[in-house]
């Protein structure tokens, strides 16, 4: 309960900004209950004058009555329900912009705990959710409380003595509410942690696509589908369940209710001790306090199902990045002498990465990192621009520790590519000049005329302007690379890290990457991490990681002369020479 109240009062800070909106909404619903409670107390005139005492000028005036009674409660209805519905609105909106913005905030670590499709769950289903407990469950909890309170009024004025009668039967609807409440959160948290999978699972079949027809893989991914799919129904159904059990429960009890208004009520009429009027206002007062009562009871499943989502929501927002700056963190200026790994240790979890890295880099120094696959090379490209933090030693640029510094200036330093290009579904031109779209075109096309894309690029449809599709797969493999090239250059950044950013490319590909990428790498401090070294040509020190650790260092013709681990990883690529992987490794007279 306590935690509930709590996210109410998290809530209420997004509802906060719209609270005139609120308020003339409150004041709409007042009228409405105002007006909704006049039907029923005109229901005693109405039976008492005109049918009994056959009065006249009362039959002319309660049908008018009545006619402007419901034109002013249309009136306030219609605008209680659309300023509502804007705030609810607004605050989806708000909280969709809070939890992007956030994510935007977080380190890489946490998106490797979470999947895209979880993530995006919480963004679009559980925020949706919220959404229908701010606008749908404050209107109907708001404007069913001012009508029962009106309508409660009606019935004690009535009859006070049946309307007691009425109300000790009443609150025992509340036991089966509260119960089939707590029921329904439980199961809605479950069906949103399910509805998550399934749209990570939709993510990584329709994105791998490919992969999956290449295998023949269908019918087990559609297999996959239907049996998560069906997890997800049998969850639904739960909730459904419980629905339509809390209806009849409420009902019945509503039932009991009114059997002994009609007992007791007709019995005082036929006595003598009321009116026919009063008894039927009386009814009429209590059948239109059922709907909002009821009502109350299907609010509370949709007040479960919100709080579930916003749990969800909040454990998002309260997540803290593992990368933030520093109190006192200072700006970093472009290196002017030196990279330095001073004792360098890393894990992922509990597994140990990198183990007791020493490295001092030159300014405009050109340094290789090979070694076999999970040796930590990727890892040490991760820790130079703080996308993971050390766990032990530190990362220096001229003697300043980059955890010291801000993150922004630290990135600003760092040019970036991989082997997984990512490009975005947007044009050319805001592809390659993505971190500075307001860069001109004449920079553009000299970055894009430097990675040598500038003739794919006139061939396109549009150009500059043509639309890349998701992922650029418009493009060729070796066409995003220099696209990814072309951002790096206009970037400008004095550092450069090159992870296998020709590992995924054919020979003629490669061959038309590696002019761009020699183009790159002037006058920068340029990391290259390889598998295959054809990148390496134009390295000057070559740093070999074997389980983390630096075991070798040296140019190319040093270590195949020291015949140990970068001797036993080129005898490997060269056992099968036709193979092109084989085929890219440099020869010892070619490698300076």
């Amino acid at each position: 309960m306590k935690a509930g109240m709590e996210y109410y009062k998290r809530l209420y800070q997004y509802v906060l900004p719209y609270k005139r909106r609120l308020s003339i909404a409150m004041v709409c619903m007042l009228f409405l209950a105002a007006c909704t409670s006049a039907v029923a107390f005109i229901v005693k005139p109405a039976l008492d004058e005109i049918f009994f005492k056959k009065n006249l000028s009362m039959l002319k005036f309660i049908p008018l009555a009545l006619i402007i009674l419901y034109i002013v409660k249309g009136f306030f209805d219609y605008w209680q329900t659309y300023l509502m519905d804007f705030v609810g609105q607004r605050v989806v909106t708000d909280i969709r912009d809070r939890i992007y913005h956030h994510l935007q905030t977080l380190s890489l670590s946490y998106f490797s705990r979470n999947t895209t499709g979880i993530l995006m769950s919480r963004i679009i289903n559980d925020v949706g959710l919220v959404q229908r407990t701010v606008s749908d469950v404050i209107t109907t909890v708001l404007k069913d409380t001012f009508t029962i309170i009106g309508l409660v009024g009606v019935i004690f004025y009535r009859d006070w003595k049946l309307a007691i009668i009425t109300f000790l039967i009443c609150p025992w609807a509340i036991i089966p509410i509260s119960r089939f409440g707590q029921k329904s959160r439980r199961v809605t948290t479950k069906s949103q942690k399910k509805l998550g999978h399934i749209t990570a699972f939709l993510h990584e079949t329709i994105a791998g696509n490919r992969i999956v027809k290449a295998f023949g893989m269908e019918e087990y991914e559609n297999r996959r589908f239907s049996a998560e799919n069906l997890r997800l129904f049998n969850l639904r159904m739960k909730k459904v369940r419980i629905k339509a059990l809390s209806a009849p429960v409420v009902e019945f009890l509503g039932g009991l209710a009114v059997g002994a208004v009609i007992w007791y009520g007709g019995n005082s009429v036929i006595q003598g001790y009321s009116t026919p009027g009063t008894f039927f206002s009386f009814i009429a007062a209590f059948m239109l306090l059922y709907e909002p009562i009821k009502r109350m009871n299907k609010t509370n499943q949709t007040i479960q199902e919100g709080m579930a989502a916003a749990l969800r929501v909040f454990e998002v927002l309260d997540s803290e990045p593992d990368i933030q700056d520093k109190p006192g963190a200072i700006t970093l200026s472009a290196p002017r002498e030196r990279i330095t790994f001073s004792h360098v240790c890393f894990k992922y979890e509990e597994d140990l990465v990198l183990k007791d890295i020493n490295l001092e880099v030159k300014v405009g120094e050109i340094i290789a990192i090979v070694g076999m696959s999970g040796a930590g090379k990727s890892t040490m490209a991760n820790l130079l621009p703080r996308f993971y933090d050390v766990t032990a030693g530190s990362i220096s640029i001229d003697g300043n520790d980059i955890r010291g510094v801000t993150v922004n200036s630290l990135r600003a330093q760092c040019g970036i590519v991989t082997q997984q290009t990512i490009l975005f579904n947007d044009t050319v031109r805001n592809n390659i000049a993505y971190g500075n779209i307001e860069r001109s075109d004449e920079e553009i096309i000299q970055a894009a005329r430097a990675a040598y894309a500038e003739d794919f690029i006139r061939n396109l449809p549009l150009g500059y302007d043509t639309i890349i599709g998701e992922q650029g797969l418009k493009l060729s493999g070796g066409e995003r690379q220099r696209m990814a090239i072309a951002r790096a250059l206009l970037k400008n950044a004095p550092i450069l890290i090159l992870d296998e950013a020709t590992s995924s490319l054919d020979a003629k590909s490669e061959e038309e990457v590696q002019k761009a990428l020699e183009n790159l790498m002037e006058k920068r401090t340029t990391f290259i991490i390889a598998h295959r070294l054809s990148t390496i040509k134009k390295a000057q020190r070559i740093i070999v990681l074997s389980a983390g650790r630096i075991v070798e260092e040296g140019t190319h013709e040093a270590l195949m002369n020291l015949n140990g681990e970068y001797r036993r990883l080129y005898d490997l690529q060269m056992q099968d020479k036709n193979s092109a992987s084989a085929d890219l490794w440099p020869e010892a007279e070619t490698v300076q």
